[in-house]
């Protein structure tokens, strides 16, 4: 009687865990569309945006200098600072979206022990903070709701260091999702921006040359930030949409755990009832059977007796 309890407890409690996976998966799905959809509002914008850095970029004079093309060629790269934005979520049960992050980000950690940690996302922060890796800064609130403003706020903050020279190269780590909702960890360099010298193709356009009016300086000093902070926020989108069909996935695949593991729990408790009214069947009958018996010996006492 106590087992087939048992049984019964773990298959309640099962169910109602399910109930919390399937509501999961329900929001996860919803969260990843208007994720998507918001990256696909802003994308004609940052398209557009981008081509227009490629464009000045390849129209610059020669020997032109800025401070964001400056690579910093006479530093030694071993004592080059550089900034890295890792993008993770605030919760886990996302399968391994944060995992990856965080490796990658470990990897690049150790190749590059002049660094500045700025963490996007409780989890990173928390994970890092255990393994004391000294974390310069975290952007709170911003993996759950991705803005431009927060962008903005991100990227303001980069450019202000590189112009500083505190940092000479910015990095950023997050996931994206490719045309086959696969989701791979990138790592993107920010700052500094490389001078193109061969023809880009944007959309199957060509940039023509063009004269750059009112100057390079001012053009650059206006349309780089704008660009940083698109991409910034691109990667928070694209993140926040990869982490919630992580968490999708692993919602999917705890319901069906959890549908095998019922039916696995629901064959033992037939059989344990099976069994259990087998025995209170014999029981009876061998209960019957005594007082049959009884009943005959008592008969055949009395008649012997007579």
């Amino acid at each position: 009687m106590s087992q087939i309890r048992e049984i019964k407890d773990r298959m309640n409690g099962i169910q109602s865990t399910m109930k919390i996976t399937k509501a999961m998966y329900m929001i996860s799905s919803t969260k990843m569309n208007t994720a998507k959809q918001k990256a696909a509002n802003t994308d004609p914008y940052f398209y557009s945006l981008r081509k227009q850095i490629l464009t000045i970029l390849q129209n610059l004079p020669d020997h032109f200098e800025h401070p964001y093309l400056d690579s910093r060629e006479y530093i030694d790269e071993k004592h080059q600072n550089k900034a890295i934005i890792c993008v993770t979520g605030d919760k886990g049960l996302a399968g391994a979206y944060n995992l990856n992050v965080l490796k990658l980000t470990e990897q690049i950690i150790k190749a590059h022990p002049n660094y500045k940690l700025y963490i996007i996302g409780e989890v990173g922060r928390q994970y890092f903070l255990r393994r004391h890796i000294p974390v310069e800064e975290s952007f709170l609130y911003t993996a759950q709701n991705p803005t431009l403003s927060r962008a903005r706020s991100i990227s303001s903050k980069m450019l202000e260091l590189y112009a500083e020279k505190t940092i000479d190269e910015v990095l950023i780590i997050y996931t994206r999702m490719d045309q086959h909702n696969q989701f791979t960890v990138d790592v993107e360099q920010l700052l500094p921006l490389y001078r193109l010298n061969h023809e880009v193709e944007v959309g199957g356009q060509t940039i023509h040359s063009i004269q750059l009016e009112p100057s390079p300086t001012e053009l650059l000093n206006i349309v780089i930030p704008d660009y940083l902070s698109g991409f910034i926020y691109s990667a928070l989108v694209e993140s926040y949409a990869s982490e919630n069909f992580a968490r999708m996935q692993a919602m999917d695949s705890a319901n069906k755990n959890g549908e095998e593991l019922l039916n696995s729990l629901s064959l033992q408790y037939n059989r344990q009832r099976q069994a259990k009214i087998t025995q209170e069947i014999t029981e009876v009958a061998a209960g019957a059977k005594a007082r049959r018996q009884q009943l005959q010996k008592k008969k055949r006492s009395q008649s012997t007796c007579k």
